[in-house]
């Protein structure tokens, strides 16, 4: 049985704005509940005016409080930004209120461009090479093993709060590994080395306290529709999302275009290059595409969970595609 998740980052769409951003967001976060998905996490990002997950855990608290069953926690919590006592005070809170219920995934990256890093951490670049040890601070914060310590989160100890190595390299699979910590690697955006990850991270798997077997998550783009055509259309906002990052643009999630072969010629060369990079893992189409593509990508990737990421322009378009994929993966469980 392979699990079906979620991820989010709250876009906002060009028509919108936060506080109708989050409405949107709470009514997803209890359809997949519903629907049985077993996790939904949010990606911390700064500087983005498309992006309304910044205050992360702010965001995991309201949509924990809203949902009964579902996983909710960071994809990731960009931890050089952040002092790992903090991090784990906060997710600790948060375990209290939502027992068994909250994931911590940590990432090594800014979340950001490099001026807005510095503003958030001005050591950002020192903290960042010193990612594996902040690893193991934050592992000691959420133990009871440490009763001499001079300084605890003593909200944080013994609430077990599950930590995640998210990456889009083979560095952060060998921390993951090392440790003998569940891997999530982030092939929605930087899918070219998600094999080669997977690979060396169960070749070099520890196992630890926490984890007896390697466990890993593949993030992936999905877009689901009636009609591989109407996919195909809905799927042209996440193309224009990875146009405007690739241009650094800062567009709010644009409406979809009636052709994404119109769209992709439109860009420059080097833009259009960078776009299907970032978008090689992706799955559009009906239920009967879908389920034929994510039976070979399953089955090529082995992976323990799947982790889908839909920037959908339009709400019920989007809570739609959420059923859809939850039946293509029930259908494949069988």
């Amino acid at each position: 049985m392979i699990p079906i998740s979620l991820l989010e980052l709250a876009f906002i769409s060009e028509d919108s704005n936060a506080r109708s951003t989050f409405e949107k967001t709470k009514e997803l976060a209890q359809l997949v509940d519903n629907l049985g998905y077993k996790r939904l996490w949010l990606a911390e990002h700064h500087n983005m005016a498309h992006v309304a997950s910044t205050a992360t855990s702010v965001l995991i608290g309201h949509l924990a409080g809203h949902t009964q069953h579902i996983r909710v926690g960071s994809g990731g919590i960009m931890l050089p930004n952040h002092s790992p006592l903090i991090v784990a005070e906060q997710f600790g809170t948060l375990a209290q209120l939502y027992p068994d219920r909250i994931d911590l995934g940590l990432g090594r990256a800014p979340g950001s461009d490099i001026q807005t890093a510095l503003a958030i951490q001005k050591d950002f670049y020192e903290q960042s090479q010193r990612f594996p040890q902040n690893v193991e601070a934050l592992e000691m914060y959420f133990t009871h093993k440490n009763p001499y310590a001079k300084v605890r989160a003593f909200i944080a100890e013994d609430t077990h709060v599950p930590i995640w190595i998210l990456g889009s390299s083979t560095e952060s699979a060998s921390l993951a590994a090392s440790k003998g910590l569940p891997y999530a690697f982030a092939g929605h955006f930087a899918p070219r080395q998600m094999l080669e990850a997977f690979a060396l991270y169960r070749q070099n798997f520890r196992a630890s306290d926490v984890l007896k077997q390697p466990y890993t998550i593949a993030a992936v783009n999905a877009t689901a529709a009636e009609t591989d055509q109407q996919a195909e259309m809905l799927s042209t906002s996440l193309y224009q999302m990875f146009q405007s990052l690739a241009q650094n643009s800062g567009k709010f999630l644009q409406p979809p275009v009636d052709s994404l072969p119109g769209l992709l010629d439109s860009m420059s060369e080097q833009v259009r290059l960078q776009v299907k990079q970032m978008t090689a893992c992706s799955f559009v189409g009906s239920k009967e595409k879908i389920s034929h593509d994510l039976k070979a990508f399953l089955g090529q990737t082995g992976v323990d969970e799947l982790m889908i990421h839909s920037p959908i322009y339009d709400h019920q378009e989007k809570l739609k595609s959420m059923m859809i994929m939850k039946e293509v993966m029930d259908d494949l469980n069988r």
